[in-house]
């Protein structure tokens, strides 16, 4: 078998300077300098410039990674929504749980206050634009009769938080969530089969789909219960 290519240089550059950009965002918040970020990715100034034109469009590049990675299996002929849809919450939550983008959440929050034009720009970029794009997708599915018609920014919007959940403010607030791909899964599995539910077309007679029953989980955050009954929500 052919030994797969190496990757071109221009490539290992652009991977060394967004993950520089990971890296000291979540160290520097929006103080992240050109300067910084080519001393930390081993190149000049005058290349990040030559490459990217700006900070902000620097800022871009990694956001649009993300975005690419997570949005590839939501392709415009749909198929089989579960199975493109699971991909994409998969592919979200693992960015989720990746340690820069928790301690760069924190920092961002902590400093939009001092920031507001840079905070607008970094949210319109990587939260308006994912939405915009899970809209696209859900709007292709409903009008190939995969999901039931309805507003797909709405929809887009909702599922959304249905994927992240709770498990995103937990690891901010550094209390246990689904650190581990088997939990990540099911928390997907769990999100995306009940927006599916809710959101499938309706049957040949024109009747809504009947709710099946859900399968009862426990929560591995949860602690181990007792024989006695148990009230409260888990996570």
């Amino acid at each position: 078998m052919r030994p797969s290519p190496a990757p071109a240089a221009p490539d290992q550059r652009r991977a060394r300077v967004h993950q520089a950009v990971r890296e000291l965002m979540s160290e520097q918040g929006f103080r992240m300098s050109m300067d910084t970020v080519a001393a930390r990715a081993g190149c000049s100034k005058q290349t990040l410039y030559a490459h990217f034109g700006s900070k902000q469009e620097l800022l871009r590049s990694v956001i649009a990674e993300h975005q690419d990675l997570a949005t590839v299996p939501l392709s415009p002929v749909v198929e089989d929504p579960r199975e493109a849809l699971l991909a994409f919450a998969l592919e979200h939550l693992r960015h989720l749980n990746d340690p820069t983008i928790v301690s760069t959440s924190r920092l961002l929050a902590a400093e939009a206050h001092q920031f507001p034009d840079e905070a607008r720009d970094l949210y319109q970029q990587a939260c308006d634009t994912l939405v915009q794009r899970l809209a696209t997708w859900l709007q292709h599915a409903m009008d190939q009769g995969r999901l039931r018609h309805d507003d797909p920014h709405y929809a887009a919007e909702l599922l959304l938080s249905m994927i992240v959940g709770m498990d995103f403010e937990r690891q901010r607030f550094g209390v246990v969530h689904r650190a581990g791909d088997r939990a990540r899964h099911r928390w997907a599995e769990f999100s995306i089969d009940t927006f599916l539910r809710a959101f499938a077309p309706p049957t040949d007679d024109g009747a809504p789909p009947s709710a099946s029953a859900g399968r009862r989980i426990r929560s591995p955050l949860s602690s181990p219960t007792s024989p006695r009954k148990r009230n409260g929500a888990s996570p």
